[in-house]
């Protein structure tokens, strides 16, 4: 990643970084999400699925896929600004398309936006490269808490 930082993010018990581009979300930890890359208003976040991510058909669960996709617009938009503020997801609109097993890669693009929003669209690919799922999202941006 090339991104500055002027300053050190703010730091949480246990020196973890609460902004940047190693934020720490409790949530994507337990889900084992691994972001690879964030610059330019493009992300690739990845997770491997385990067994208790899987659905009841044995593929990986729905709301998996969706933080996946979440997760990789939201860093897009982040890295669109060099994570100069947070984001938070207004909307999201997702299309699932085939069943997923693996390693799941989300890759991430803002595509428009001003000030005040950002317009995302990404992109769910399993190990053999087919797409397996497809979002768009408007994000808010805002200042740090």
């Amino acid at each position: 990643m090339s991104l500055h930082l002027a300053s050190a993010p703010p730091q949480e018990e246990g020196g973890k970084p609460r902004s940047g581009p190693q934020r720490y979300v409790p949530f994507s930890e337990h889900l084992g999400l691994r972001v690879e890359r964030a610059d330019g208003g493009e992300a690739v976040v990845s997770v491997e699925l385990r067994p208790e991510l899987l659905n009841n058909h044995a593929s990986g669960h729905g709301g998996v896929l969706m933080t996946l996709l979440d997760s990789a617009m939201a860093h897009a938009a982040l890295s669109r600004i060099a994570y100069a503020r947070e984001v938070v997801t207004v909307d999201m609109h997702i299309a699932f398309m085939r069943p997923t097993s693996g390693r799941l890669q989300a890759e991430g693009r803002a595509t428009g936006g001003g000030r005040s929003v950002c317009f995302c669209e990404a992109t769910v690919t399993d190990a053999s490269g087919e797409v397996a799922a497809r979002a768009m999202g408007t994000f808010r941006y805002r200042d740090a808490a």
